[in-house]
């Protein structure tokens, strides 16, 4: 795709007011999944819907810049009072642009990381959500990664598709990642109500993945660490669940201990 801005924005303006360190565990993570993208050089990280402020994009750059200081960092919003706002803060690397789904990427941008939260839930239909996820991969270098979720008001829970740019004409959802911070303990519910778009509405049909993956989630919870609750920590109940999916249910869990231990369960699936 050519690199230009485009005059008519793609998308609505939303609600959206990101508290401070919101999505702090989405940048944790994604240090831990894909930090040869934020190692790259001349690349550029986008962030979509900063929100109200640019707080959130700028506790990134602190964050992504300790790994790559040379690193360019692009907010993108569709409403253009808060780009005006934001780009009190824009410098040679860090730059706040009016722009939509089709995002505004100069010709001379690299773009291998690009993040989406608690926008694309706002939407009314799947399919309108799909097709902007394509739009927006479509900005993407081959192997580039869009991030796609949503948290609750703090972050202390969210859910994201990892979206994969496997060449020029596809991209393909990699994994779905669940994320808690563990306090306000472990709720297998809590992550249902953050199910991005293309999730959410299928938890209603026995028949969807994503249906069977929630009770088999909860079931193993059941016979395993709810007996044993008072003596088991909440990461260890989610520790233990996670090894249960992967074990017993043949689900390509990481089962990693530092992932699991960090709050993080790595759905994959391709």
């Amino acid at each position: 795709m050519n690199k230009t801005y485009f005059k008519c924005k793609l998308g609505v303006e939303t609600r959206g007011k990101t508290a401070p360190n919101r999505l702090r565990r989405v940048d944790i993570f994604v240090m831990f999944y894909c930090r040869e993208l934020l190692e790259k050089s001349n690349t550029m990280f986008v962030d979509v819907g900063f929100g109200s402020k640019n707080t959130t994009t700028i506790e990134s750059i602190h964050r992504f810049r300790r790994i790559n200081e040379t690193l360019q960092v692009l907010g993108v919003e569709i409403d253009s009072k808060r780009v005006r706002d934001a780009q009190k803060d824009d410098n040679d690397l860090t730059h706040f642009r009016h722009g939509g789904f089709n995002l505004p990427i100069q010709n001379n941008e690299t773009v291998y990381l690009i993040r989406a939260f608690n926008v694309l839930r706002q939407y009314e239909t799947e399919d309108e959500c799909a097709n902007y996820c394509k739009i927006m991969g479509n900005y993407l270098e081959q192997n580039g990664i869009l991030i796609e979720g949503t948290s609750d008001q703090f972050g202390r829970y969210w859910v994201a598709n990892i979206i994969r740019k496997i060449n020029q004409n596809e991209i393909r959802l990699e994994a779905v990642v669940f994320s808690t911070n563990f306090k306000q303990g472990f709720d297998i519910v809590e992550f249902q109500k953050v199910l991005p778009k293309n999730f959410i509405h299928r938890m209603t049909n026995t028949n969807e993945m994503i249906f069977r993956f929630f009770n088999d989630w909860k079931f193993a919870h059941e016979i395993t660490a709810k007996p044993m609750k008072i003596m088991l920590s909440p990461k260890q109940q989610f520790i233990m669940t996670a090894r249960q999916l992967a074990e017993k249910y043949n689900y390509k869990i990481d089962t990693r201990k530092k992932i699991l231990k960090s709050g993080f369960l790595i759905w994959k699936l391709n």
